[in-house]
């Protein structure tokens, strides 16, 4: 699981400004939780996800293709509708359409920056159409064990070091060994009142 590189950040625009983002989050199982330092340490038994890399085109090209492929770029046969309104200037290809899931990650901190959707529950990766788009990848993690703490705001770089700071502080106090870079995740899209959205910084551990 140390290669598994993450990160973060929930694109979704057209979602309410009262913080509902409209979609499945990515199910996990809670093994602790310090309600109040807003901490949880959980197991994500297993994601199936799609990713593209932020290397030369940035996160607007990243995201780009993921939402494409979600749209119908795709080989399939199942039709899954959108539980999610995403407003995108581009035409929808034909085939199979995805359900959105929260929380989208993005990865920062390694050779290759890339951003990841998560695939609904109930995907596999027999089942998951397979990506038109050379450039978008498909693959599945399992028993991701993470710790995680929740907090409002933006993602502004000061505040999501200030919570990863406070995060690290609270493993080392709990005796939790950290096995990977933290990671960044939103789960409201742009439009939500700051005060309102749920966002967090998650660190794999041992």
């Amino acid at each position: 699981m140390k290669n598994f590189i993450l990160l973060l950040s929930l694109f979704i625009s057209g979602c309410s400004v009262f913080g509902d983002n409209g979609v499945d989050s990515a199910p996990y199982t809670l093994i602790a939780s310090d309600q109040e330092s807003n901490i949880e340490i959980r197991n994500y038994e297993s994601m199936i996800l799609v990713s593209a890399s932020m290397g030369e085109g940035g996160e607007n090209s990243a995201f780009r293709k993921l939402f494409k492929y979600i749209s119908g770029d795709n080989q399939g046969s199942r039709e899954i509708a959108m539980t999610a309104p995403v407003f995108m200037d581009e035409e929808q290809a034909d085939g199979t359409e995805i359900a959105m899931t929260a929380p989208v990650f993005m990865t920062e901190n390694s050779t290759e920056p890339s951003m990841s959707f998560v695939m609904p529950a109930d995907f596999t990766l027999a089942t998951t159409p397979i990506p038109n788009d050379p450039d978008v990848v498909v693959s599945e993690v399992t028993d991701y064990k993470v710790a995680a703490i929740k907090f409002s705001g933006t993602l502004s770089d000061g505040n999501v070091s200030e919570h990863t700071a406070i995060l690290r502080k609270w493993l080392q106090a709990n005796n939790y060994q950290a096995v990977g870079e933290p990671i960044k995740a939103g789960y409201n899209g742009p439009l939500t009142i700051p005060f309102l959205r749920h966002n967090e910084v998650l660190i794999p551990i041992q």
